[in-house]
């Protein structure tokens, strides 16, 4: 198969669609289940290459929630620790298989945006991520494979109609891409950089000690910013992407908004959010919503009378402004990269709100010299990896 007509393209409007090889060979992929679209095969396609170079990177497991082509999340396979495994509505599932840890952690990261998610797994897709993926709002996954176990409980998602795309692994495009605009071609060779410890080996800062923890996680935010619409900028801790700022014509406004989300995956830690008693029968997508607002300025939308007691057993005590200031200087050790480089020092200190440690950007501003000083200021070690990252 060379050709799958679609529905419609990125709007009901855009009609006729489809996906194609140009050239007449046949399609990499197969549908096995749903009728995908446009954007799903969008999503798709970027989630698979991201997964397939985090597990080429790291020799983990792989995992990523994209949405409207960028990641909400990406992981790789790592253990979860109790704390997160309830954070992630997974604690109910018991010990979970690596391909279904990096899985939770890429959609646990940002639920909020994870919503409706497709899906793309480095691996075989086993039971365990299948179990996970069939409970949450999801339209679709990609993956090298399915146990016939994991295809049973997906075939019963969305009344049967959930996407399930197999990919062959070994498939390898032509070294030079192109797309059409304004019936215009543009033509460009493929982005295979490879995100190396070489990459990695140029320290700027005073601070030069680099743990291996560190190093897989500036993989997995360079990785990241790879497939993430520019400009783009990834907060990573544990293994795990804990904010994504993507598609802002300003830096700063994307270091912040990846920012708040880091902070909000740290604040869903603390015992203020830990402890909320909801109601029962109260699903996983309206928790979140009521923790995102819980947490957030508009606290009072979810604790004024009559409103509360929707979504709480209890009514939760405010989470004071203190509180959280308190709570989020817990954060420390984590990773911050970016697709460009950093043209004022004013990322470094809202990037230290959030408790970065450690910075891999490519460098080249004029104010260089204001930005490492910033990061020396605070002890932080900084890459200049040299190459920039831009994805549209």
């Amino acid at each position: 198969m060379n050709e799958i007509q679609l529905k419609y393209g990125c709007n009901p409007n855009q009609k006729p669609s489809r996906i194609y090889m140009e050239d007449g060979s046949d399609l990499p992929v197969t549908v096995l289940n749903g009728k995908p679209g446009y954007i799903n095969f969008l999503d798709a396609f970027n989630g698979w290459q991201l997964v397939k170079e985090l597990k080429a990177a790291t020799g983990l497991p792989a995992a990523t929630s994209f949405k409207h082509v960028s990641p909400a999340g990406a992981a790789v396979g790592l253990p979860l620790t109790d704390t997160l495994a309830k954070i992630y509505w997974v604690d109910d599932l018991g010990e979970l298989s690596p391909l279904a840890c990096a899985y939770a952690r890429a959609r646990g990261a940002d639920r909020m945006s994870s919503f409706g998610d497709f899906i793309a797994l480095s691996d075989v897709c086993d039971a365990d991520t299948a179990r996970l993926i069939k409970r949450e709002v999801s339209d679709g996954v990609i993956a090298p494979g399915y146990t016939d176990e994991a295809m049973e409980l997906l075939m019963k998602k969305k009344k049967g109609n959930y996407n399930i795309i197999q990919i062959d692994e070994n498939y390898v495009p032509a070294e030079i891409e192109r797309k059409q605009v304004f019936g215009i071609t543009f033509e460009q060779g493929r982005n295979e950089l490879n995100i190396d410890k070489d990459l990695l080996s140029n320290i700027v800062t005073e601070n030069k000690n680099i743990p291996e923890e560190a190093l897989i996680d500036m993989k997995i935010a360079l990785i990241t910013l790879k497939y993430t619409q520019s400009n783009s900028v990834c907060y990573v801790k544990g293994g795990q992407a804990i904010g994504i700022g993507a598609g802002q014509q300003s830096r700063i406004h994307c270091t912040r908004l990846a920012g708040q989300k880091a902070d909000n995956w740290w604040l869903r830690q603390s015992p203020q959010v830990m402890g909320l008693q909801f109601v029962d029968g109260l699903g996983r997508a309206d928790r979140d919503n009521a923790i995102d607002v819980y947490m957030g300025d508009e606290y009072e939308d979810v604790l004024r009378d009559g409103e509360w007691q929707k979504r709480f057993k209890v009514k939760p005590e405010v989470f004071t402004a203190e509180e959280k200031k308190a709570w989020l200087a817990g954060n420390q050790n984590v990773t911050l990269g970016s697709d460009a480089f950093f043209p004022f020092s004013d990322n470094i200190e809202r990037a230290k709100k959030s408790g970065v440690a450690y910075i891999a950007q490519p460098g080249g501003s004029v104010r260089d010299d204001l930005v490492i000083e910033a990061c020396d200021k605070y002890g932080m070690v900084m890459v200049f990896t040299g190459i920039r990252l831009f994805h549209h």
